[in-house]
């Protein structure tokens, strides 16, 4: 149906759109259809904005795309573009209003061939160096008799039958666990980095080894995604990067403790043959026991000349003479003591036959019978100053009770008390109606005067 007006097909005329309103309808239309969209082509006018956007062109032989990617988004991105190379984004279309542009925002970025995939190789490894993650300092000796074995590796792969079958050989009663991880394709960097975290999770894993076969770098890039790297980096256990061939070189080579140029020969690396255990350990002790022999003799020998040399035989005569110094003077300590011991012990005895002689208890009978005098004489004299104590208190107490106003009281008189408990002396203190109280011999009587 035609959108033209009645008005319009009367006329003959039709209404024009303005360029806002057919740029709005578009845009509505591109967003709607494009929300998720791949595209790949080369970079072209790449420009870093000072707000931290990016601006640059995608084309091909037949076309051209502008794209860009926005400032928090590119946090996310590991490749920053350049000039000249090809890549796969992904994002979804927008129109660009104020030019009537569309354009690609661009959510995901990865390279695409060999020059590409180094330049981002490059790139992720310079912001890695630049943190330290490389730095030989953190690395980790291996332990020399691992009892567990962590392996990181596609569990289909010839890789872990090569693994496997050196481990066994060398040491069998090395216990293996494995953790199986795809090791190249979309996903497979989260798996290793999973995989690792898992076996770090166990507790018990003496030593990691993460691998795979050959192939191109297309193959092996999962092994140089920042979150393997990053994995690597924060393993308890150390870690042996066996990826490729020996000439390929990943990011895991740099960050993990100690790099295998093959998948069997970190095998060997991480485990010692029993049979070759063995024979370090006796050639050890042997050369323990040949150097403690040999020691010995040489202490001997240092011992003998020092014995049959000059300055030995003077110190041990000067060794002797100390000694006989010392016997002397022991002896000449013994004998003041026992001179010492000799005359108290007489003075003790001299002192005991005075004691014997002298009669003690005679001389006590004499002070008991003078203390049983004076004892006697002293209760006499306490009774007396008693009795006469008493008598003059009662003589006191007697005076006393005549001059006291209770007595008074007793022979018929009263004491007059007002309101406020003073002395009434005349009529005149106490007015008509006032209470007062009298107080007699055995009590108080309330009154009120009429």
């Amino acid at each position: 149906m035609s959108q033209s007006t009645f008005l319009e097909r009367l006329t003959g005329q039709r209404r024009a759109m303005s360029v806002s309103e057919l740029t709005a309808l578009v845009k509505i239309l591109i967003e709607g259809q494009f929300l998720d969209v791949w595209v790949e082509g080369e970079v072209s006018n790449f420009r870093r904005h000072s707000s931290g956007h990016w601006y640059f062109t995608l084309k091909d032989e037949g076309a051209m795309l502008r794209a860009a990617s926005f400032r928090m988004q590119n946090r996310l991105i590991r490749l920053t573009p350049e000039d000249g190379i090809t890549v796969r984004a992904r994002g979804r279309l927008s129109l660009y209003e104020a030019r009537g542009e569309y354009q690609l925002l661009v959510e995901h970025l990865e390279p695409v061939g060999a020059g590409a995939l180094q330049l981002a190789f490059e790139q992720l490894r310079a912001r890695l160096a630049a943190e330290g993650i490389f730095d030989p300092e953190r690395k980790r000796p291996l332990p020399l008799l691992p009892r567990r074995v962590g392996l990181v590796t596609s569990p289909t792969g010839a890789a872990l039958r090569d693994m496997l079958r050196v481990l066994r050989r060398r040491n069998e009663s090395v216990s293996i666990i494995i953790a199986p991880s795809r090791v190249q394709g979309e996903g497979a960097a989260r798996e290793i980095a999973e995989a690792i975290e898992a076996l770090n999770q166990y507790g018990s894993v003496d030593v990691i080894i993460i691998g795979r076969g050959g192939g191109s770098i297309e193959d092996l890039w999962c092994f140089n995604e920042e979150i393997v790297a990053r994995a690597i980096y924060n393993s308890r256990a150390p870690v042996v990067s066996a990826v490729g061939h020996e000439t390929d070189f990943t990011l895991a080579d740099f960050v993990s403790d100690l790099r295998a140029s093959t998948p069997s020969a970190a095998a060997e690396m991480v485990t010692i043959a029993l049979d070759e255990a063995l024979s370090r350990i006796n050639g050890l002790t042997e050369s323990l026991v040949h150097a403690l022999k040999y020691r010995l003799l040489e202490l001997r020998n240092e011992l003998s000349d020092l014995e049959s040399s000059r300055a030995f035989l003077s110190l041990l005569s000067r060794v002797r003479n100390l000694s006989q110094k010392c016997d002397e003077a022991v002896y000449s300590i013994e004998s003041s003591f026992n001179a010492v011991v000799k005359r108290d012990r007489s003075l003790s005895e001299a002192v005991s036959a005075r004691l014997r002689d002298a009669d003690i208890r005679r001389a006590m009978e004499r002070r008991s019978g003078r203390l049983a005098v004076l004892t006697t004489r002293l209760t006499a004299s306490s009774d007396t100053a008693l009795n006469r104590g008493g008598e003059r208190l009662a003589v006191a107490a007697g005076k006393l009770e005549s001059l006291s106003p209770l007595g008074v009281l007793g022979r018929g008189f009263a004491m007059a008390f007002d309101s406020r408990g003073r002395i009434i002396r005349r009529a005149d203190d106490v007015r008509r109606g006032e209470r007062f109280r009298l107080r007699l011999s055995d009590g108080e009587i309330d009154c009120t005067r009429d």
